[in-house]
């Protein structure tokens, strides 16, 4: 009998959430069930959640109908996601969904019990603690005493779902929500992943950015990425240390190559795009040029990477183009083209730039930022799809008509593998855009 053959961008798992919040934030503008951005009204009774019509309304209202008083007596006060998330999944364990079974194949499935609680480790975490006593309080005045677990059961759901939850992600990339998924949950992370979760709404899918020789899929051979690739190995491990427990052990965090360059420097001379190891004290030469490496460059290789990480954490949530300017003004010829901080410097001058309107800065960003995303998210990754899309569109507002079709179809043959044919994204985005771009293509060149 011949074996199976599952080609990149095959969907290997669909799953509903078991349990999930929408961000509060977005409340205004999504729907509480589906999650997408529509005009949206509010549950005439708590006033809280709101929905796209009355199909969702219907379809939530089995969960919704327990916590709609509750929602109501909170008032005008924003409930914690965190709090309100624990309370569905108290409920829904309540209701006998303990038995609720998560298939990711035909045959094998996870339930809520067989998900890990690391308890002792978030005992040992004080952040973690305080954080889970403060959601205790919250809870009881979502859920009704009856039906409250004992604080030890709390901990153990409140485990669970740090370490099992999905961060749910619009068509941009952007998280909205988090879900919990029984069977999607058994997936474990690399930082060099084989497979992606992309999200229609609240539903998760896993798609193959690899092809996959076999029969039926073992999943323990399947791996998606749990955290931001674009950054240096000691920051992934610290990261998933600290919120999955784990020490992250990899191919691509073994790299040694990888991890010199994410942090390298620029050549003395300009004229060589050798990427330099500054944090090695032994290279005293460029490896390519032979030019010397001087201890005041060493200096400023370090200042201006300890001024940019700290630039970059003042914005966390804006960017603010004056600030990028000065940071890549700074970094010009000290740090490499591959320097994480630069990429990630140019990533928030080209979401600035769009934000300002600023087109043709935008794309300069962009296609500057190119490389290094396809470099350290892979080729095929919606983030660096996303970015060839954003380049193409404006390309193509600013008739730079050759540009864009090259982007945009770039773009296409990566948002099919991660999205597929049928996902919004790419039926109602990419494929207009792609069409308008091969036409006025066209035209130019008749």
């Amino acid at each position: 009998m011949k074996k199976i053959f599952h080609k990149r961008g095959s969907t290997i798992l669909t799953e509903k959430p078991f349990a999930c919040v929408l961000q509060s934030r977005y409340r205004a503008e999504r729907c509480d069930k589906c999650f997408k951005f529509e005009k949206v009204l509010k549950c005439s009774n708590c006033l809280y959640v709101r929905y796209c019509n009355r199909f969702c309304q219907k379809e939530a209202w089995s969960d919704h109908q327990d916590e709609c008083e509750k929602l109501k007596a909170v008032g005008s006060r924003t409930v914690p996601d965190a709090a309100l998330m624990m309370s569905r999944i108290i409920r829904k364990l309540h209701k006998g969904g303990d038995f609720q079974k998560g298939f990711y194949t035909a045959k094998f499935y996870r339930r809520f019990g067989n998900l890990m609680t690391h308890e002792d480790d978030i005992r040992k975490d004080k952040t973690r603690m305080e954080h889970f006593q403060s959601l205790v309080v919250v809870l009881r005045s979502l859920v009704d005493e009856a039906a409250m677990p004992s604080n030890t059961e709390l901990l153990q759901i409140f485990g669970k779902m740090c370490i099992n939850s999905f961060n749910i992600l619009d068509d941009d990339m952007n998280s909205i929500g988090t879900g919990m998924y029984l069977g999607t949950s058994i997936i474990d992370h690399s930082c060099r992943p084989n497979a992606v979760a992309t999200f229609d709404g609240s539903t998760v899918r896993i798609r193959l950015l690899e092809d996959y020789h076999g029969g039926e899929i073992d999943f323990s051979k399947i791996f998606i990425s749990y955290i931001d690739l674009l950054n240096t190995a000691d920051e992934r491990k610290a990261r998933l240390r600290s919120q999955y427990f784990f020490e992250c052990g990899c191919e691509r965090c073994r790299d040694e190559e990888e991890l010199k360059l994410m942090n390298a420097g620029a050549c003395s001379n300009i004229d060589c795009d050798e990427p330099i190891p500054m944090l090695d004290r032994e290279v005293k030469k460029c490896p390519r040029c032979d030019t010397d490496i001087k201890v005041t460059a060493r200096e400023t290789f370090r200042e201006i990477s300890d001024f940019t990480v700290l630039k970059l954490a003042e914005m966390k949530d804006v960017a603010y183009m004056d600030v990028c300017q000065l940071c890549l003004k700074k970094q010009e010829n000290i740090l490499h083209y591959y320097n994480v901080y630069y990429l990630k410097t140019l990533d928030q001058a080209f979401e600035s730039a769009i934000n300002m309107a600023k087109w043709e800065d935008a794309i300069g960003y962009g296609l500057r930022l190119k490389d290094g995303f396809k470099k350290y998210n892979g080729s095929f990754h919606p983030l660096y799809g996303l970015l060839l899309l954003k380049i193409g569109k404006i390309q193509l507002f600013k008739k730079h008509f050759t540009e864009a079709l090259t982007n945009i179809n770039d773009s296409e043959k990566i948002l099919r593998v991660t999205h597929g044919e049928e996902h919004d994204l790419y039926k109602t985005q990419l494929i207009p855009l792609l069409c308008q771009a091969a036409s006025e293509y066209d035209l130019m060149n008749k």
